[in-house]
């Protein structure tokens, strides 16, 4: 974790001391933000949680509720990589750039962080055998990252004939990597080189409503695995 840390740290302030741009700047911290901030958060927390396999089976067997032994999981591995993020990656955006684009990249980077440990603990308990269980948790991991990309672009393609414009919103709700990318490049303006999309995205996502909704959508990718890992952890036989 410390390791990981100094590598944001040390990552960050590189991009922007490189940059000239404060903008280009974001933009490359931005990739950091949305590829490698899941790939760790889910991996480590899935590595984690399966290598405390025995410490939580005695954690069971005392007079303790399921239901806050599993959650006390969840709330430490969430606050300690959202410490983590926000000491890498947090402060030198909010030094360099500390307005709303910067508050609104530090809320979805954070907000990122705890809903893939959420994801990390529901492939978790959802499957016992530990290489499986990595194994699915990196197939989650392309799936947000990349996949999803690729399956969009795929229907707009198949599908270029009909107005896709505006039920590709409700489609970015699936994917909350994208839902975060959209939020911040909007703030950016660069929605301006996106066309007629862009411009559907702006009247929607640029608006206060929309960005409630929006981080609605995320604090949901955050509870509903954790409220199903929970729910699993419950009734799961040890």
């Amino acid at each position: 974790m410390i390791v990981y840390t100094i590598g944001l740290l040390i990552t960050t302030l590189c991009v922007f001391g490189l940059e000239d741009n404060v903008s280009k700047g974001i933009l490359s911290a931005l990739n950091i933000i949305l590829i490698v901030l899941p790939l760790f958060s889910i991996i480590f927390s899935t590595i984690y949680i399966y290598n405390s396999a025995e410490f939580i089976e005695l954690l069971v067997s005392q007079p303790l509720r399921r239901k806050t032994i599993w959650l006390s999981f969840l709330i430490g591995l969430a606050i300690a990589l959202s410490l983590s993020f926000l000491i890498g990656v947090g402060i030198p955006i909010l030094f360099f750039q500390f307005n709303l684009i910067g508050v609104l990249i530090v809320l979805i980077g954070t907000l990122l962080s705890i809903l893939f440990v959420a994801v990390a603990l529901l492939a978790a308990v959802q499957i016992r055998d530990k290489a499986k269980g990595i194994g699915v948790a990196i197939l989650l991991w392309m799936y947000f990252s990349l996949l999803f990309d690729g399956l969009v672009l795929f229907l707009l393609f198949q599908f270029a004939d009909y107005p896709l414009e505006k039920p590709m919103i409700a489609v970015s709700a699936l994917n909350p990597v994208d839902l975060g990318r959209i939020l911040v490049l909007l703030q950016l303006d660069v929605s301006a080189m996106m066309g007629y999309t862009g411009a559907i995205f702006k009247d929607f996502f640029g608006t206060l409503g929309g960005g409630i909704l929006s981080f609605f959508v995320l604090l949901l990718w955050a509870v509903v695995p954790a409220w199903l890992s929970v729910r699993k952890f419950n009734k799961k036989d040890l």
